[in-house]
């Protein structure tokens, strides 16, 4: 299962890799790699989140996501959205801004001898509008999983409190909104404090949007498509949802469309950080899209295929937990340079802890069941 599972994103790395070398040589190809790696490690928590709504969605529908949805990520949020952002924010024509992109200026001079700036300042310069834009996004879906009650918590001392808190209605709504203003009040220069408002409603209407229409179309269809197989009934194992659970046809749609704009949420922080490496449009294309979306994928398709989240209980909360803090990074990236490395080791070390919790609990578990019998065995 791992060689099928990981083997087209490992066909696919050598592919990129050699277009690398290719492109500009071993300094290439080492561009790419750092910058597939990079991906990976800032990803991993996306990876847990895409599994856990995928596992809600009918067979179709994941399918969609793992082909249709990989190509709008590697093509249109590692190559299409930085030239659209120069495009829009630089008011040029999409040829020149691509253009721009392939000539930079000479050196790391972040303007060209006549005084325009160049496509890594433009696009660096429109920072603070993406930040706030994904940041409330991300920050809106963690405050809904955390001030939900659960009958299953992880940090129980802050999750248990919060789940209480929740009972108030929108409150997520709430705390999200004055967050954005004192971001915009304190955080953000006089000149773009506008444009960071605006970008930051702007994702949290996109987060309520889509989120509701998901919502409102599977409490529309309770009963969804009952003849739809999932790989549960296809494979004959005992993971992964059951058919009258999964999402089809508009439910189906919305959860593909809010997959695809958590997918754009978590890669604004890789695509900024990558000019910190390489301004190069096409190298960053071959190592966060084609490496790093690739992987991400695999990995997406691992945890739902072997049930990891079933059997991990705290995963999905660890996972939460780094979406939360992302997006508070990105919150405060409007005006603190924060280096990717720190975003990706807190990723980790949420996922990491959440993982070892969830092992200690399983052993518990495993010794609570093993107890009577012992006792039994004495007797």
């Amino acid at each position: 299962m791992i060689v099928r599972i990981f083997g087209l994103s490992a066909l696919v790395t050598v592919a990129a890799l050699v277009v690398a070398f290719l492109y500009q040589g071993w300094t290439g190809l080492a561009l790419c790699a750092i910058l597939g790696v990079l991906e990976v490690s800032l990803s991993f928590d996306n990876a847990v989140i895409n599994a856990t709504v995928l596992e809600r969605m009918s067979l179709f529908w994941q399918r969609m996501f793992l082909t249709v949805g990989v190509l709008i990520a590697v093509f249109g949020m590692r190559l299409v959205f930085p030239l659209a952002i120069v495009w829009i924010t630089g008011g040029l024509a999409p040829v020149e801004a691509f253009r721009l992109a392939m000539n930079p200026p000479a050196g790391d001079a972040a303007y060209f001898p006549d005084g325009s700036p160049s496509y890594e300042t433009i696009l660096t310069d429109a920072h603070p509008q993406i930040a706030a834009f994904g940041g409330m996004f991300l920050l809106l879906l963690f405050l809904n999983f955390v001030l939900a009650n659960r009958d299953l918590t992880w940090l129980s001392w802050i999750e248990r409190p919060l789940g209480r808190l929740g009972r108030l209605d929108q409150l997520s709504v709430v705390l999200a909104a004055i967050l954005l203003v004192v971001v915009a009040e304190y955080l953000t220069p006089d000149d773009t404090r506008s444009t960071v408002l605006i970008a930051g409603l702007l994702g949290m209407i996109t987060y309520i949007l889509v989120d509701g229409l998901s919502s409102l179309f599977q409490s529309e269809h309770p009963g969804i498509d009952d003849d739809v197989p999932t790989e549960s009934d296809r494979t004959g194992g005992n993971t992964g949802p059951t058919s009258a659970t999964v999402a089809v046809g508009k439910a189906g749609f919305f959860m593909f469309l809010y997959l695809e704009v958590l997918d754009a949420s978590f890669s604004f922080d890789g695509v900024i950080g990558a000019f910190a490496i390489t301004p190069d449009p096409i190298i960053i294309a071959l190592g966060l899209g084609f490496i790093g979306a690739m992987f991400v994928r695999s990995i997406t398709i691992y945890l739902v295929r072997q049930g990891t989240l079933g059997q991990y209980r705290y995963l999905e909360h660890g996972a939460h937990w780094a979406i939360g803090a992302l997006a508070v990074i990105l919150l405060l990236s409007v005006h603190f340079h924060i280096n990717e490395v720190v975003t990706g080791l807190v990723g980790v070390a949420f996922i990491g802890a959440s993982l070892a919790s969830s092992v200690r609990a399983n052993r518990r578990d495993r010794r609570a069941e093993q107890a009577p019998d012992t006792l039994t065995a004495s007797r």
